[in-house]
C-alpha cells in the first residue's frame, strides 16, 4: 500500500521550484529543485508526475496566491477606482513582499510549457478582477482596446513600480501612488 502524500514535502517542492524557475526559468534541472526540498529527485516525481506537471502545478499555486492576495476584502460595490486601486495596492505588496514569487510567475507566464487547461482555470479565478478590468477597458482611453490590453497596461507598469520599490524600499507608498495614477491615466482618463 503506497504511503499518503505528505502536505508539507509537496510544499517543500514548490516553493523550492518557485526559487529556482525564478532564477533559471523553466529550463530549471528538476534535480537542484529536488535538493533544493530536500527530497530525492524521484520524490518529486511521486508528487508531480513529470516536469511539465510541476510548472502547471507551480503556475497555478503562485497565480492562486496572487489572486488570493489581490482580492481579499475586494471592495465590490465601491467606485470603479477604488475598486482598482484596491487591487493595485495588493498585487503592488505582493509582488515587492514575495520578489522571486513574482519573478517565476513572469518566467511561467510565457513558457509554452503551461497548458490552456492551467490557463483557463487560473482565468476563472481572476474573475472578478477581469470584470474590473473590461470595466476600465470600457471607457477612457481604452475604450476600443480588448480587456486584456488594459490589464497588459497595468502588468508593466506594476512591474515597473515594484521594480523601484526594491530598489528604494522607504519610497514604496510614493512609487505605489505614481504607479497607480500612472495605471489609472493611461486606462480611464
Amino acid at each position: 500500500m503506497a504511503r499518503p502524500l505528505s502536505e508539507e514535502k509537496r510544499t517543500a517542492i514548490l516553493e523550492s521550484a518557485t526559487e529556482v524557475v525564478a532564477m533559471l526559468g523553466v529550463s530549471a534541472p528538476t534535480a537542484k529543485i529536488a535538493k533544493g526540498a530536500g527530497v530525492a529527485e524521484g520524490t518529486l516525481f511521486t508528487y508531480f508526475a513529470n516536469k511539465d506537471e510541476l510548472l502547471n502545478g507551480l503556475y497555478l499555486e503562485l497565480k492562486t496566491d496572487l489572486c488570493a492576495a489581490m482580492m481579499t476584502g475586494y471592495p465590490a460595490g465601491k467606485s470603479l477606482i477604488e475598486r482598482s486601486r484596491h487591487v493595485w495596492d495588493r498585487y503592488i505588496g505582493w509582488g515587492s513582499a514575495h520578489p522571486l514569487k513574482r519573478r517565476a510567475v513572469r518566467q511561467l507566464a510565457v513558457s509554452d510549457r503551461i497548458t490552456e487547461a492551467s490557463k483557463t482555470l487560473v482565468a476563472n479565478a481572476f474573475g472578478e478582477f477581469n470584470d474590473m478590468m473590461r470595466e476600465c477597458a470600457a471607457g477612457g482611453a481604452m475604450r476600443h482596446q480588448p480587456p486584456s490590453f488594459a490589464s497588459a497596461i497595468m502588468s508593466a507598469i506594476a512591474d515597473t513600480t515594484m521594480d523601484f520599490i526594491l530598489r528604494e524600499p522607504a519610497q514604496a507608498k510614493r512609487y505605489t501612488k505614481a504607479g497607480f495614477d500612472a495605471f489609472w491615466k493611461a486606462v480611464a482618463d
